[in-house]
């Protein structure tokens, strides 16, 4: 059994020990409402984010947190407990025990670059909601490397963080391909510093991350990203399983963004939006009556105006997207993050 298997085992493990002693993950339906509870009685949102990604997730120097990520997680506490996001306690999470940290009810939600697959849907007592970026894997090589994708590594040393997905990936595609290589492991800092010193011929991760951290290199024009891309990458935030209300929050939280992107709702236009809705759709979405009607109310555990305190935060998708990973140079036009009537493949269920 590998080291990442070992490491699901033992967080399922706890999961099941936590269900079995009515605390943690839990399930059912006494943990139904546990977590909006807990947040609501603490007065704020512990939020478990990786704060070393430039344009996702970053911890600045006088302690403040940027990025992606970090958006959405204002979002959620601004659609929660109001006062413009601020509510919220970012706790930087290492890769290999952020589903522990989550199980364990040591954060709230986990919104950390984590890919949604099916083993971890499965068997590590939590659930995760809508995606909210897409990516690949991808390498980084210097520039004047003459490597253009895998077919030129056989026999290279790969920098690979630990304990991921990423890992995983990399074993299976070069097993596929029948190439040796030489794994150095470590986290994102370590494998970016490992890199960039020339302790490794490629460094492999989620392609945006490494173009994002790249562009913050004082030689960044001595390395390239290459085109390829090894597997499918669908970012989302992760909640535990059984809380149904929790889930419903979080997720609605991050399609009320989207879908107020598609409606042409801004944070600077929110407001004004909701004291007079120019049609239904925006005025369920900002819980406003629409021309003399009553109130949307779907039966969520907050009040009908927690999508307005959200945008009211933070903005839309779109304005989340360019003020953070748009300014470490990934785009967003011509990539499946796009909404799907810009040719992307970014959707929201209707709010009604």
């Amino acid at each position: 059994m590998t080291r990442r298997r070992w490491g699901l085992a033992i967080v399922a493990a706890i999961a099941l020990l936590a269900a079995a002693c009515g605390g943690g993950s839990g399930g059912g339906d006494d943990a139904d409402g546990e977590v909006l509870r807990s947040v609501l009685d603490r007065g704020e949102l512990r939020c478990g984010v990786k704060g070393s990604h430039p344009g996702f997730s970053f911890a600045n120097p006088d302690g403040s947190f940027s990025g992606f990520d970090v958006e959405f997680c204002r979002a959620i506490a601004a659609a929660v407990l109001g006062n413009d996001g601020e509510d919220v306690a970012f706790v930087q999470v290492p890769s290999a025990t952020r589903f522990e940290l989550l199980n364990t009810r040591q954060i709230d939600v986990l919104i950390r670059t984590t890919t949604v697959t099916a083993e971890r849907d499965a068997s590590l007592g939590l659930e995760f909601g809508p995606i909210t970026f897409y990516t690949g894997q991808s390498f980084a090589v210097r520039a004047d490397s003459g490597i253009r994708s895998t077919a030129d590594m056989d026999g290279i040393t790969i920098c690979v963080q630990s304990a991921t997905t990423t890992e995983q990936n990399l074993s299976d595609h070069f097993n596929e391909l029948g190439y040796d290589y030489t794994p150095l492991g470590g986290e994102d800092q370590e494998n970016q510093d490992a890199f960039a010193t020339g302790r490794c011929d490629a460094w492999t991760g989620d392609q945006s991350n490494l173009i994002s951290r790249i562009s913050q290199l004082p030689n960044a024009d001595e390395f390239r990203v290459v085109d390829q891309l090894i597997s499918k990458e669908p970012l989302a935030p992760f909640v535990i399983d059984g809380d149904r209300q929790w889930k419903d929050v979080v997720s609605w939280v991050v399609y009320g963004l989207i879908n107020a992107e598609e409606l042409g709702v801004t944070r600077e236009n929110a407001a004004a939006l909701a004291a007079d809705p120019p049609n239904a759709a925006v005025a369920r979405l900002l819980g406003a009556p629409f021309k003399g009607g009553e109130v949307a109310d779907h039966g969520f555990a907050v009040d009908p105006q927690f999508l307005r305190r959200a945008l009211l935060a933070t903005g839309n998708y779109g304005e989340i997207y360019e003020r953070t990973v748009a300014r470490v140079g990934v785009p967003r036009e011509g990539t499946l993050n796009a909404l799907v009537r810009d040719g992307g493949v970014l959707y929201a269920p209707p709010y009604r």
